[in-house]
């Protein structure tokens, strides 16, 4: 941890919102580069991930939290306690809403729950491009009858428009502190939680049905066995023997598809060749199995 001295501000932005409004684009856009995984599927982030962007002059650790939304499951359970505890962990939250829907019950009952902290908090309007400049001013209008925002800040998180505009607000709003990172690091998450996410995203995008949001994804094992080849040991878990079948396709191509995509990725981010060996089992019910979800990482009590 280096102090900069007077003048450099540092701090922690959580990123909220309901599912599928582009809370994990925006993060990915921010740093740079992909920290954390995308899908045009509601619910895609489980945990909180971390992406540190810095500057000379600040230093943000963005919190992606996963989408707010009405659990179903012990898992979802889980999702929304981790969304809903980043409120309270921060100096800035960004609750991100979709030009392109409207304000339902779902972002009413975020709005209720932002009245009980007070961290200062932006509207962020992702999604500004595809919509006329006067929708723009009706969204903030009407969310604003419900809450008292710090800031109104439309944007594209796909493109990046306006999101310079962003950070530079965001930074205003810290407070003077040291660089908690080294201005290299982009993300704290350790590799193997980074190689099972991306394994988890080539799921989601691959798969339909059922499939996707029954899906754990484990590494065993994570070596270099020889100069220049790293070799991955993981287990893709899900609940049922017909989601299992899915995954492994006719012939095994699904499986050898899932492996393909996943290598390209994970040799992109380690900078090395990777033997990736992928196995399929069924563990049955396990979103709803609390000792399951604890085993793969979703802990209520290490939020």
């Amino acid at each position: 941890m280096r102090d900069n001295g007077s003048g450099y501000r540092s701090g922690f932005v959580s990123i909220i919102g309901r599912p599928n409004v582009g809370k994990s684009t925006l993060l990915n856009q921010i740093i740079g580069q992909k920290v954390a995984i995308m899908s045009d599927k509601p619910q895609t982030t489980r945990n909180k991930i971390r992406g540190v962007y810095t500057t000379d002059r600040f230093q943000i650790i963005f919190i992606d939290t996963p989408g707010i939304h009405k659990p179903k499951h012990r898992l979802g359970e889980y999702m929304v306690e981790v969304a809903l505890r980043a409120l309270r962990e921060v100096e800035v939250v960004l609750h991100v809403v979709d030009a392109t829907e409207e304000l339902g019950g779902g972002e009413q009952y975020i709005l209720r729950t932002l009245k009980e902290i007070e961290t200062p908090v932006f509207l962020v309007i992702n999604k500004s491009d595809q919509v006329e400049a006067s929708r723009i001013d009706q969204i903030a209008a009407e969310y604003c009858r419900y809450y008292d925002f710090a800031e109104v800040v439309p944007i594209s998180a796909l493109y990046g428009d306006n999101v310079p505009r962003l950070l530079e607000l965001v930074a205003e709003y810290l407070p003077e502190g040291p660089q908690y990172y080294p201005p290299e690091m982009v993300t704290d998450q350790p590799e193997r939680f980074v190689v099972a996410e991306i394994i988890r995203e080539k799921v989601l995008h691959l798969t339909r049905e059922e499939v996707p949001h029954s899906v754990a994804v484990e590494i065993e094992q994570l070596e270099e066995r020889k100069e220049g080849l790293v070799y991955i040991g993981a287990v893709i878990y899900t609940e049922r023997e017909s989601q299992k079948g899915i995954l492994i396709g006719k012939g095994g191509r699904m499986l050898k598809e899932i492996g393909q995509a996943a290598r390209e990725e994970v040799e992109n981010l380690l900078g090395s060749k990777v033997f990736l060996d992928l196995w399929v089992k069924v563990k049955k019910d396990w979103r709803r199995d609390e000792i399951a979800l604890r085993n793969f990482g979703y802990d209520k009590r290490r939020i």
